[in-house]
């Protein structure tokens, strides 16, 4: 009988090799992949928006990129964080006293400011954005990846400044900003307004902190289709070479057509983790020492 060369595979061996390409993109096979929900890989893009939970994201980016991967895109929020609340209660207290002229109930001037101040503050986040955006999808290396400024110069430079370039998904960071300081300033004042002051500074301290955590959470639930239309606009595209999402209402429309009502709400409970205790804080001090109130 022939023995078989050394330097030959067996049809049951070459099935495994087979099967170990299709699995090297991550070490799931594309079915797995699309039911866990985790990087959606095409050609080294990733969408960030595509985890199930957040145990799975923290998960994924630490077996990915290590411990640097959860900091990608830290220096644009950096950089844009003074002047984005000086923005935002700066010219809420401007629209407020523009308000006052208007007559309206003071419920509903609070909520008016409050959405001028939003879209205001929008136009100044929204490049700085784009820039994290980018570079927390960029699946290389926290040291290999380039600069903040370096991206920002190659968007410019590929795309312009214009609504496909510095300011891609202007219109969802508009309703993000928009609804959130909507919601949140309006609820903020008419709830302090109406639950009485404490003598006692540690109580009066836990009540602001409270109204703030209260009106963050809600802001946050009604916000965030918004915020997640903005992500899949500014982020990498489900096909390379195909912009799928495109404006905020249409890509809005898409995700629950195609993914279902809760996918509006992806990233919820770290949105809500994030932005209810700081704004609790952030608003305290604001309202002390900016707008005395």
């Amino acid at each position: 009988a022939r023995q078989p060369l050394s330097g030959s595979r067996s049809p049951r061996r070459g099935h495994h090799g087979s099967a170990a390409r299709r699995l090297s993109a991550g070490g799931l096979s594309p079915d797995r992949r699309r039911r866990l929900g985790g990087f959606q890989i095409q050609r080294g893009k990733t969408d960030p928006t595509s985890y199930k939970s957040l145990g799975d994201c923290f998960r994924t980016i630490f077996q990915r990129e290590g411990l640097l991967g959860f900091y990608k895109g830290i220096l644009p929020p950096i950089l844009a964080e003074t002047p984005k609340r000086a923005v935002k209660f700066f010219t809420f207290e401007q629209y407020r006293k523009l308000l006052g002229y208007a007559s309206l109930p003071p419920g509903l001037a609070f909520a008016v400011a409050g959405l001028g101040s939003g879209l205001t503050e929008a136009i100044v986040v929204n490049p700085f954005e784009v820039v994290k955006v980018t570079l927390q999808a960029n699946r290389n290396s926290f040291t290999e990846q380039p600069s903040s400024f370096v991206q920002a110069q190659q968007i410019i430079k590929t795309d312009g400044l214009g609504l496909h370039g510095l300011n891609k998904g202007l219109t969802a960071t508009l309703g993000r900003h928009g609804v959130f300081n909507m919601v949140y300033f309006g609820f903020y004042f008419n709830v302090k307004n109406i639950l009485p002051v404490n003598k006692d500074p540690n109580l009066e301290f836990l009540r602001k902190f409270g109204i703030g955590l209260v009106s963050g959470t809600i802001a946050s639930i009604i916000n965030i289709p918004f915020d997640v239309a903005k992500s899949r606009i500014q982020g990498p595209q489900p096909v390379p070479g195909e912009i799928k999402y495109r404006t905020c209402l249409k890509t809005m429309a898409t995700v629950y057509k195609e993914e279902g009502f809760l996918a509006l709400y992806k990233g919820l409970i770290p949105k809500i983790m994030r932005l209810g205790p700081v704004f609790s804080f952030v608003q305290i001090f604001s309202t002390h020492f900016c707008l005395g109130t």
